[in-house]
């Protein structure tokens, strides 16, 4: 999909934030990390990477690489998680659905345990909130990110998204405004239909942000309401598909890639009308400042002033344009998100970067 020039903004150019925002999607993740490679390629810098789940992981990679070379070492995470003793296959499908089972009942070494695989808790397994342990992911993720250097001047701004268990709602970690560390980064992939563990941070409980929005482009418009925004969406789950199921596995599937498939359309009406109204309260408050008030007017445009100010300026954020790179699919499978397969995430990576160069082009 194209760039969509959204707004044409009467705001300075230095008050324009680049943002990246990553979905999640488990394996489908390394399509994230083709499509950072050629974004990167490109030279584009950003201001802001917001993910949820598995983009959670991709953006805490990209901004606090502990290499200084985000994109090598997301490229090597990825290529960490490959299941080597799955071997290659013709049929794409087949592929899938051997890696995927293997993951479920083996995890993933670097990523993911089997509760059953632990002595200490093999009887009551099924009897927990939980089947799968996150401690491998917090090792490998800890090979790649130096958290530290979100505090460097020049990193992009890291906003990660969770759902607090408790209370039903969402929750935001931010560089600018927290001491982001591995398990904030954790909270945001327990993703309970999988049996993903949660995580958690002073007595609170978080699940996958993704249980809210798979897209977390709100979080950044309330977490950076001073700036317009350009933004890059990655979507990992096809909006349109041409065929229809043909059994439920396939109903599932279709049904699972409308619930994550990006929905910021909505965010982008509401930011033209935003653009709207803020245009319209300028006129008006131009037009009373140079008109002719008596005093108590005079004293009433005072005191709205700054309500004005900080509606105009503070929270007048609007998204000037927003481009898409959206993942086709050629084969229709209920568990693709599980397949961490070689070729799989080696094709991934290679068709993330080449969407995004064509987008770009």
């Amino acid at each position: 999909m194209k760039s969509q020039d959204v707004i044409t903004s009467k705001k300075d150019d230095a008050r324009l934030e680049n943002v990246l925002v990553l979905q999640g999607g488990g394996s489908l993740g390394a399509y994230e990390c083709g499509v950072f490679k050629a974004l990167h390629k490109r030279s584009i810098k950003f201001d802001i990477v917001a993910g949820t789940s598995i983009g959670a992981i991709n953006a805490s990679i990209i901004t606090a690489s502990k290499h200084d070379s985000p994109v090598k070492d997301l490229e090597d995470f990825w290529l960490t998680l490959i299941e080597k003793p799955i071997p290659s296959f013709p049929s794409q499908k087949f592929r899938s659905m051997l890696s995927s089972a293997y993951s479920s009942f083996y995890g993933n070494p670097n990523a993911f345990t089997a509760m059953w695989f632990n002595p200490w808790l093999f009887g009551s397994s099924f009897n927990h909130p939980y089947l799968y342990d996150t401690t491998p992911l917090k090792e490998t993720l800890g090979e790649f990110v130096d958290f530290s250097k979100l505090k460097e001047s020049g990193r992009p701004r890291l906003v990660v998204t969770s759902t607090d268990i408790k209370k039903g709602t969402r929750v935001v970690f931010d560089s600018r405004r927290h001491d982001i560390q591995i398990e904030n980064i954790l909270a945001s992939i327990g993703y309970p239909f999988y049996g993903i563990a949660w995580t958690e941070i002073n007595g609170r409980y978080f699940w996958d942000g993704a249980l809210l929005n798979n897209t977390p482009l709100i979080a950044v418009m309330d977490a950076s309401p001073k700036k317009d925004k350009n933004v890059f969406v990655t979507d990992l789950f096809p909006h349109e598909q041409d065929d229809l199921p043909k059994n439920m596995m396939e109903s599932w599937h279709r049904a699972r890639d409308i619930m994550f498939a990006d929905k910021t359309q909505w965010a982008i009406e509401v930011s033209k009308r935003t653009e709207n109204h803020i245009d319209l309260m300028q006129k008006m408050y131009d037009i009373l400042q140079n008109s002719i008030l008596d005093d108590k007017s005079k004293s009433k445009l005072e005191e709205i002033k700054k309500e004005y100010q900080r509606l105009v300026f503070e929270q007048g954020a609007v998204i000037r344009k927003i481009t898409r790179i959206e993942r086709k699919e050629d084969v229709h499978f209920l568990f693709e998100d599980a397949d961490f397969s070689s070729e799989t995430i080696r094709k991934l990576i290679e068709k993330g970067e080449k969407d995004t160069e064509q987008v770009l082009t």
